[in-house]
């Protein structure tokens, strides 16, 4: 219910200038949401100071203690009270707010914190002799006194929210706080591998408990990222990455993406940085799962962590309050550089298979498996929902198709095939699992999940060699759409025609649809038009159209590969291991289950407890 009684004439409020300490209470509840926020504030200053050394303390999540020390540049003596006025910084000088190379930049920090906590900041500078301190409570400053330290900075922030009390009831429980301080020193740890982080919980009092830790690194950029990411996200994920390095436009990215057999049920693993900066954007989080849209499931997520660098004029770092979403002035063409750098690193691994899920395999052989990373497994209720449902005109493509692709691999002599990465076929088992032999171990293959990705491949590079058929309706279809759906679909028109969809304004915020893809037989263009304009909407570009048609094709693809209960002679698998070798992505079939589980004989001989 609205209890807000408008203003009676001749009571009219008077407009007036707000006092410093209830603007700073207003600019700390913008960017200071709770405890990890105020972490994530004052670490991105150490950074800035050029600190190579960081070390954190909280207690009981960060809501009575919080305290930052680095071995940066300092601040010296005689702004110490600057430092804690509202919109001054050293970062920036006013000129040029599009060109920003720092973390922190619009000087709200410091002075934030001061006015919800008891607030305390010590520093002596590299050509001063001597260290300083300051204090503010509620936004009251102290006078500056002197104190014993080494050079750097150590800002110590007690009972946040205390002059705002009202706060304090919406954060959650310590544990709860805690684990979002550790999240946001581990994803900015990822971003400075040349800088050693040690995160405490000091709730207990003294030195406390370590919670996180990461020495710095050392090497080349590459050499130093995977080395950081190896001490966060574990040595699994270094194990079962790609690298990236790919430039495109102004735009470089680099990083590391998980192999699709090496995915999660959830999206918490995906990290991305733009220019240095943590940043949690929906067209970035949408062009990883469009990269990987081809080779996983909806249900499964990758792990990746990605870094986009460009000119800092081409990125607005300053549309979100705490700094976690950005704008390209390109947005499409930074979406493409995600899809197409993680496409063709994920394209470079070949038939590379997650080792995870190896040590599943043995797991499963062993009286007390060791614990694991879980292994992709789908279900036949997920497996029956990975496709839309057959549509007419599906038999007509089908047909049309498998006159190309025959199911039944050509036989070829190969010399030395147990040399060959996937080794020399033994035997078959079930009349579906093909066993091979290695150089060093073995390997169990799936023959139809193995063909059914090879058939797949082959139908896609058809595709992109002949295009997409299309087929001119009967009666084209008026589509009324509103301006604003209207703008932005004009401006992809050509790029939809080019998967066989041909459409043309009409007048008015009508459009006509003449031509729909072929292979999608009978389709309701209303929807299928309103689909593209809410994606277009909402992420400046559109998959629609392409991942309908990548669904058939996985589907026939599935139709047109070797069956389970198949027998095949030892030249037919074979053939089948050769071609597996040469093809992109054929450790996984078109969902993200693994194709083959590769053994080696090292562990197949701890098995028996011969080593």
């Amino acid at each position: 219910m609205n209890t807000h009684t408008p203003n009676i004439k001749g009571d009219r409020p008077e407009i007036r200038q707000l006092d410093d300490a209830a603007a700073n209470r207003i600019a700390a509840g913008e960017v200071v949401e709770r405890p990890s926020s105020a972490v994530k504030e004052l670490v991105e200053n150490s950074l800035d100071a050029g600190a190579t050394r960081i070390d954190i303390a909280y207690a009981d999540g960060g809501k009575t203690l919080i305290r930052v020390s680095d071995d940066g540049i300092g601040i010296p003596e005689d702004q110490l009270h600057l430092a804690l006025s509202r919109h001054a910084t050293s970062k920036i000088d006013g000129t040029d707010l599009l060109n920003i190379s720092s973390f922190g930049f619009r000087g709200e920090a410091l002075p934030s914190l001061g006015a919800v906590g008891r607030l305390t900041i010590s520093s002596r500078g590299f050509e001063t002799d001597h260290a300083s301190e300051i204090t503010v409570n509620g936004g009251d400053i102290r006078p500056i006194k002197p104190v014993a330290r080494s050079k750097g900075t150590t800002v110590e922030l007690n009972d946040l929210f205390h002059a705002t009390p009202a706060r304090l009831k919406f954060l959650r429980t310590d544990r709860a706080e805690a684990q979002a301080i550790t999240d946001v020193i581990k994803r900015l740890a990822m971003s400075e591998p040349y800088v050693g982080f040690t995160l405490r919980d000091v709730s207990g009092g003294g030195q406390g408990r370590v919670t996180f830790r990461s020495d710095a690194q050392s090497g080349d950029l590459f050499d130093a990222v995977l080395g950081r990411l190896r001490s966060i996200l574990g040595t699994e994920f270094a194990e079962n990455s790609v690298a990236l390095d790919f430039e495109r436009e102004g735009l470089s990215l680099h990083g590391y993406a998980s192999l699709p057999t090496y995915s999660r049920g959830a999206a918490i693993g995906q990290y991305l940085f733009v220019n240095g900066r943590p940043v949690k954007d929906r067209l970035l989080l949408g062009a990883v799962r469009g990269a990987y849209s081809d080779y996983l499931s909806r249900d499964r997520h990758p792990v990746v962590a990605l870094f986009i660098e460009c000119d800092p004029t081409l990125v607005d770092v300053n549309v979100h309050p705490a700094k976690a979403e950005v704008r390209f002035r390109d947005p499409a063409g930074a979406r493409s550089l995600i899809v197409s750098g993680l496409r063709h690193a994920l394209s470079s691994a070949g038939h590379r298979a997650s080792s995870t899920v190896a040590d599943a395999t043995l797991g499963a052989f062993q009286a007390e498996a060791r614990p694991v990373a879980p292994v992709y497994q789908m279900d036949q209720r997920s497996r029956s929902t990975m496709v839309p449902p057959v549509q007419s005109g599906f038999a007509d493509v089908q047909t049309e198709y498998s006159g190309r692709v025959e199911p039944v691999i050509e036989t070829v002599e190969v010399e030395d095939a147990a040399e060959k990465p996937l080794g020399a076929a033994r035997a078959q088992l079930h009349e579906n699992y093909i066993i091979a032999q290695t150089p060093d171990g073995l390997v169990i293959v799936d023959q139809h999940a193995a063909h059914e990705r090879l058939v797949y491949e082959k139908l896609k590079n058809q595709m992109a060699e002949n295009g997409v058929a299309s087929q001119a309706l009967l009666l084209p279809e008026v589509v009324d759409l509103s301006e604003n759906e209207r703008l932005v679909l004009i401006d992809v028109l050509d790029e939809l025609a080019k998967f066989g969809l041909v459409i043309e304004e009409f007048g008015g915020n009508a459009v006509c649809v003449r031509e729909t893809p072929a292979i999608l037989g009978e389709v309701n263009a209303q929807a299928l038009v309103r689909d593209i304009c809410d994606e277009l909407t909402d992420q400046t570009t559109t998959k629609v159209v392409a991942d309908k048609i990548e669904a058939i094709l996985s589907r026939v693809a599935c139709h047109g590969s070797i069956r389970s209960g198949r027998q095949m002679r030892a030249e037919e698998m074979n053939a089948l291991l050769r071609e597996m070798e040469a093809t992109p992505h054929s450790g996984q079939c078109n969902h993200g289950r693994p194709t083959y589980v590769e053994l080696k004989l090292a562990d197949i001989e701890r098995l028996f407890g011969r080593t």
